[in-house]
């Protein structure tokens, strides 16, 4: 088959990487350059763990881990920080809660660790900000730019046909075929559409069901003291302060990262966004109840990051004719990237609708 993936974010080319494995010929087309420096793809590390307030992601990411691991293999590297991950528990039944008891359910292996000894190990905690915490071995951090780097690498060697800077203005899903910006058509047998918060404006009926937003995280220098502390910390998604917050720490060259889903707000793609000049400074103290000193970490510089959203935080996925559209929605789906990619190549090649968007959004 002839395929035309629209996006190369982790989904779009994940989906390249599954179908030109099944010898399909695949043109993969992104607005900007890859990964696009917008794009939830275009960051430094993003958390892999196995820790969802859904129970059906939870058991996802066996077969999550085991996409990664076929990935590495043809790569011929590894581009992960297995450092594994921890949470904070504040009270019963917040996030970390949540977490805890699907490890529990589905028999999945962590520690879990009193007040006294989190803070003996990790002295940047503050005591007062957590009842107890828990770290499990499985994930830790994905290194995302070189993930992109030597995925688009394998794929031209692999004769892809990989285009940046190549913007799609409308998608004829019955044709089926792409039309770009300088008005060149090009035609093929499907169409794989995983362009993120650029979506809706390629599809615009689907805004009642995915909704583009727009954020930022801040990337920070901590006080010397805590700086060896944070390079054995474990990725932390899940912080219990009711913001939505994440923290990855400084590893294999990168910088300690903090976002949260509370800096979330709406986004029509295209439009320009200005953060105020405290911006980090902002995001940095929302993380103040469970980290000491916190008014002394160095705000480096922040980054701007939009993503789709779902009503339910589950992954989409839907079949126009021709054109499959699959969003990875809510923030964590890169992790799931290189199982989405697979799951793609499948439906594409079966035409199966419901084993896809079932998979997608996790209900069983």
């Amino acid at each position: 088959m002839h395929v035309i993936v629209v996006g190369a974010g982790i989904s779009g080319l994940s989906a390249a990487w599954a179908l030109a494995k099944r010898h399909h010929r695949v043109i993969l087309l992104e607005r900007d350059v890859i990964p696009n420096p917008l794009g939830a793809s275009g960051d430094h590390h993003r958390i892999i763990r196995r820790a969802y307030t859904i129970p059906g992601y939870t058991r996802r990411m066996t077969e999550g881990f085991a996409a990664w691991e076929e990935l590495w293999g043809d790569l011929g590297a590894e581009h992960i920080a297995r450092i594994g991950f921890m949470s904070f528990i504040r009270e019963s039944g917040d996030h970390g809660d949540v977490y805890r008891e699907g490890l529990v359910r589905g028999g999945y292996p962590f520690e879990t660790l009193t007040r006294e000894a989190a803070v003996a190990r990790f002295p940047y905690l503050d005591p007062q900000g957590f009842r107890e915490a828990f770290v499990s071995p499985e994930g830790g951090a994905l290194l995302c730019l070189r993930i992109a780097a030597d995925m688009v690498r394998w794929l031209r060697a692999r004769d892809v046909t990989v285009r940046e800077n190549a913007t799609v203005r409308d998608i004829d899903t019955a044709a089926p075929s792409v039309t770009l910006g300088d008005g060149e058509r090009l035609s093929a047998d499907a169409i794989v559409v995983t362009a993120g918060a650029w979506v809706t404006q390629l599809l615009p009926d689907l805004a009642g069901r995915l909704a583009s937003k727009r954020t930022y995280v801040v990337y920070l220098e901590p006080p010397a003291e805590f700086r060896a502390a944070w390079e054995r910390t474990p990725a932390i998604p899940g912080v219990a302060l009711n913001i939505g917050g994440y923290v990855l720490p400084p590893v294999a060259g990168t910088d300690l990262k903090f976002g949260a889903g509370a800096t979330r707000l709406d986004w029509t793609a295209d439009t320009a966004f200005e953060l105020p000049d405290d911006a980090g400074e902002r995001l940095r103290d929302m993380f103040g109840p469970l980290f000491r000193r916190i008014a002394d970490y160095r705000v480096k510089r922040v980054r701007k990051c939009v993503y789709t959203f779902t009503a339910d935080d589950r992954f989409f996925g839907t079949r126009r004719k021709a054109a499959w559209i699959v969003s990875a929605c809510s923030g964590h789906g890169y992790k799931f990237g290189a199982a989405i990619g697979r799951r793609i190549a499948d439906a594409v090649e079966s035409g199966d609708e419901q084993a896809l968007t079932a998979w997608l959004e996790a209900r069983d």
